[in-house]
């Protein structure tokens, strides 16, 4: 999945990518403007979503919005706007242009990943066991099983830092303690695709920080599936 983010603040441009980019997302594209995000735009870059700032010199967030909601080949684009500004108008005035969302920097972590689950599609999901499959297997139901999933996705969230710290202070036992415990979870909730995934990571003569990212970032998209298939299929 590609990303651009659209930012003429420097420091909120970075720090919205290394957000992105801790979601699990690595693809990501960069613009210092609304106007260089549309010659990016223009010249054929297709992202699955946008995060652009509401305010910029030459063409302001808005503009942006309303130059991509104009254009056929652009319109499906989900742009999340982002601004400092909270106030209800400002919000409503988004929404009506067509804004996918709306988020208030400082950013959180969770609203990025939010819009980012809502645009990933099968095929970039690890392959999982059917919920109806699991809910009979535990003998629970899907509403238990959706907060096994939040909980499993706030567990694997952390551990990738955990990780790191306790193979910055020579503990690596504890730190691949960490792993096999979210490879038992995925087993357990029939994350098939994510366990094979930590247990390649487990296989490997030492934990690779990288390569445990990418397997996190796996789980992640594979407990979102997983909990918007239930939802739906309780709506």
């Amino acid at each position: 999945m590609k990303v651009l983010v659209v930012d003429d603040d420097v420091v909120s441009r970075m720090v919205l990518m290394h957000l992105i980019d801790s979601c699990g997302v690595h693809d990501i594209v960069e613009a210092e403007d609304g106007a260089a995000a549309w010659e990016q735009l223009e010249g054929g870059l297709r992202p699955s979503l946008c995060f652009c700032d509401l305010r910029m010199p030459r063409l302001s967030g808005m503009e942006l919005l309303q130059k991509v909601r104009a254009d056929s080949a652009l319109d499906a684009m989900p742009l999340v706007l982002v601004s400092s500004a909270s106030d209800h108008d400002t919000v409503r005035d988004a929404v009506r242009a067509g804004a996918a969302g709306y988020i208030v920097k400082p950013f959180q972590q969770e609203q990025v990943r939010e819009h980012l689950d809502a645009c990933f599609t099968a095929d970039d999901v690890p392959e999982a066991e059917a919920p109806g499959l699991t809910l009979r297997r535990l003998g629970i139901d899907a509403e238990r099983l959706l907060a096994y999933l939040a909980g499993f996705r706030e567990q694997a969230g952390a551990c990738a830092s955990e990780v790191e710290t306790l193979l910055a202070r020579g503990e690596p036992a504890l730190a691949r303690q960490q792993v096999e415990r979210l490879h038992l979870g995925c087993t357990t909730l029939g994350l098939h695709g994510a366990a094979g995934s930590l247990a390649a990571v487990l296989q490997a003569p030492a934990l690779d920080g990288a390569t445990l990212r990418q397997a996190l970032a796996a789980l992640g998209r594979s407990a979102a599936w997983q909990a918007r298939l239930l939802q739906a299929a309780c709506t």
